[in-house]
């Protein structure tokens, strides 16, 4: 099936775009992909793990989400979809997000704009793992010894998304 130059090609969750000779994927009606960098008043840094079809493998990542998916309204801002999706995946409540960083995670493949968070002040108010019909796996790392957790981890078989790594970064900055 060939697709006409600016074509688009709609899925449930996702639309192929093909423009000025190149071709990318985005998401209809998403406002934007927030991630959240939360360490614990006991010092561990949150992370979340679950199967991710696209690379047929358990991936460790950040706490993350759409904001405007299917479980919020579709203007939520950001700041609001990143303290949602912390609650829903981790179980943890932040009194104050900081807005880090933001940009593309892969551009040549998504039109997708990603949005870092730092979650302050944490308190546990649930028991995390997502919403219905998502699986995830809640860990919590000590800081201290995050790295040794992810490379031991990568080495049973578990995709670490690289963007663990600039997370930790920020995770050990006062």
């Amino acid at each position: 099936l060939a697709i006409r130059p600016d074509a688009k090609r709609t899925g449930r969750d996702l639309r192929r775009v093909a423009r000025n000779g190149g071709e990318f994927g985005e998401r209809p009606g998403i406002r934007g992909i927030v991630l959240v960098v939360a360490v614990t008043p006991a010092g561990d840094l949150l992370l979340v793990e679950q199967r991710r079809e696209a690379v047929d493998a358990v991936v460790l990542e950040l706490p993350a989400g759409l904001a405007g998916d299917s479980e919020s309204p579709a203007d939520e801002p950001l700041e609001e979809a990143a303290r949602r999706e912390l609650v829903e995946e981790t179980g943890w409540a932040a009194r104050s997000m900081e807005r880090i960083a933001e940009g593309p995670p892969s551009a040549g493949v998504t039109s997708e704009i990603v949005t870092l968070f730092r979650a302050r002040g944490l308190e546990r108010v649930g028991p995390g793992g997502g919403v219905e019909g998502e699986e995830i796996t809640v860990r919590e790392v000590p800081l201290a010894e995050a790295e040794a957790y992810l490379e031991r981890r990568a080495r049973e078989g578990v995709l670490v998304d690289p963007k663990v790594w600039a997370g930790l970064l920020f995770a050990r900055r006062p």
